[in-house]
């Protein structure tokens, strides 16, 4: 080659240099030069996990979540609202959240199309719930000391800043970024019921931090979490009605994690700015398909910046208290009601029917009539009189019913609807003199009724022949037909026979979709957790060895 080819050559590739320099500007990059990075080595990490699995699965169930989204949105733009908001939603919320899968997803699995149309907003994503990981981790360790808390996360904030390609910023930014913009909106006002649970994922990812800090035993952190998680799926119900209004900020919902770690709570509420800012981009009609990529990599820069769209952390606190924390959700701690007063004494005996010397009721009860024994048990809400020779059977308070008729029994029972009848007189009557003593029967009827209150409860009943030959033989061979969504009430007091009824229970509670639902709901993981229960359990399956016992998880 000649003097003056090679000069040719080298001034070809300055210039072939030059013209992908300027492609690699930040706005208008082809193509991403970011990596992925993993966990900070520690002797904490995944504690989270092992302590609190019904939790952390949760995330994994999220991350489809925000993928599938962002998929649908960039690929079927003019498909009707109904996909994300009916197929995907029920999907997620009745299947998906009920069994969350065991481990992380890889999100790129999910969202194909659009991973490549912006991978550097993925990785800033993946990089920030790291974090959000790592400091569930660094909370849920018992063994750590409050100062070997703070040292550690810490440490884990100088490990997320050390990626500026990808870490948010820990400076706070307004909401004109994220709702001032020409797109701003579009995905809130077209898919509310998503956009909802989206927000909800939002409540419960910064909310968990509050039980983790407030707990002062490992029982009150795991009873904190699991109440939290259990508020996270009440707002599913009666959807969107429940779910957050506006975007869930940490400083409300979260005010002791964000007084002790403000960054670490500044780089979340940013973090979950920008999947609203993406959603916006990505559902509006107002941003051509050619200019989404640049309109999402300008956002992913200034989220990234300390000096766009700022405001004070004074400010940012403000703002959170005046936007109220009732409109994001609600609190995270606070609204379990709390414990009646009891009205005998520890270690009291109840034999033989024996009932003197007992108060029933809280404060001054109504009178029964002769013959009638007062049920509204524990001192919760008072029913009305009962006539003559009935039994009141509105245990636990849940609601008052209407005077039960002489001879008859009241069967509103655990706070569902009267069921008044002979046949639900019988049954209880049996449920009530099985092997294990009224208490327990009690108990578990409660249980039986309300598993078969649940819509996704039923729905294992009906697909497994065995169960269905037991509710067949309880329900004198009517198996599940004639029985609508919402008279389930009476299904347990319909038993004939308390062994069977009991039988049914344990098979039920063997499946892992029931016993994800049973931890889902408040009364019925309470349920599951008396030690009369779980001893009655264990008694059935020692003489049931074919029916695997699921692991008690709280």
């Amino acid at each position: 080659m000649t003097m003056q080819s090679r000069a040719r050559a080298a001034i070809g590739a300055a210039a072939l240099a030059l013209s992908l320099g300027a492609l690699a500007e930040p706005v208008h990059a082809q193509w991403s030069q970011q990596y992925e990075q993993f966990y900070m080595p520690a002797e904490h990490n995944w504690v989270f996990r092992r302590n609190y699995p019904g939790a952390d699965r949760l995330f994994n169930a999220f991350d489809y979540g925000h993928a599938i989204l962002y998929e649908k949105l960039y690929t079927k733009p003019g498909a009707p609202a109904s996909d994300l908001e009916e197929r995907e939603y029920n999907f997620i919320t009745r299947r998906l959240l009920v069994s969350p899968p065991r481990l992380p997803l890889e999100e790129g699995a999910i969202e194909i199309a659009y991973v490549k149309l912006a991978p550097e907003a993925k990785l800033m994503f993946e990089w920030a719930h790291l974090l959000h990981r790592q400091i569930y981790d660094v909370l849920g360790d018992d063994r750590l000391s409050q100062a070997e808390k703070d040292a550690e996360i810490a440490d884990l904030l100088r490990y997320y800043k050390s990626r500026p390609d990808l870490a948010f910023s820990s400076v706070p930014k307004n909401m004109e970024l994220m709702e001032g913009q020409y797109y701003s909106t579009a995905f809130r006002d077209g898919w509310p019921k998503f956009n909802g649970l989206i927000w909800g994922y939002h409540w419960l990812q910064v909310g968990l931090y509050e039980p983790l800090m407030l707990g002062r035993t490992t029982e009150e952190r795991q009873t904190g979490v699991t109440a939290t998680v259990a508020r996270f799926r009440q707002m599913l119900e009666n959807a969107p009605e429940n779910m957050p209004r506006l975007m869930p900020m940490t400083a409300a919902v979260a005010p002791t994690f964000a007084a002790r770690y403000p960054e670490a709570a500044i780089i979340f509420d940013n973090l979950h700015g920008m999947h609203d800012v993406i959603s916006d981009i990505l559902a509006s009609p107002e941003v051509p398909r050619e200019k989404k990529r640049e309109e999402i990599l300008r956002a992913a820069e200034r989220y990234r910046d300390n000096t766009s769209f700022v405001m004070t952390e004074a400010e940012w606190r403000e703002m959170s208290q005046m936007m109220g924390v009732q409109n994001m959700g609600g609190p995270v701690t606070g609204f379990l009601a709390g414990f009646p007063e009891p009205t005998v004494a520890r270690g009291a005996v109840v034999a033989h029917g024996n009932m003197a010397g007992m108060n029933h009721g809280a404060g001054t009860p109504q009178p029964a009539q002769a013959g009638a024994q007062d049920h509204a048990a524990m001192g919760h809400a008072q029913p009305a009189p009962a006539q003559a020779g009935a039994q009141d059977h509105v245990a636990m308070g849940h609601g008052q019913p209407a005077p039960a008729q002489a001879g008859a029994q009241d069967h509103a029972a655990m706070g569902h609807r009267n069921t008044a009848g002979a046949q639900g007189q019988n049954a209880m009557r049996g449920m009530q003199h099985g092997a294990a003593g009224s208490p327990d029967m009690a108990l578990m009827m409660e249980m039986h009724e309300r598993m078969m209150a649940d819509p996704v409860i039923r729905e294992r009943v009906a697909t497994d022949p065995v169960l269905q030959q037991m509710m067949a033989r309880m329900h004198g061979g009517q198996g599940m037909q004639g029985m609508d969504h919402g008279s389930m009430e009476g299904s347990g007091a319909a038993a004939s026979d308390s062994a069977q009824a009991l039988d049914f229970v344990v098979r039920l509670l063997s499946d892992p979709e029931v016993e994800a639902r049973i931890h889902s709901d408040p009364r019925l993981h309470q349920l599951w957790s008396d030690p009369a229960v779980q001893r009655r359990l264990t008694e059935l399956r020692r003489g049931q060895p074919a029916a695997p016992a699921p692991e008690h998880r709280h």
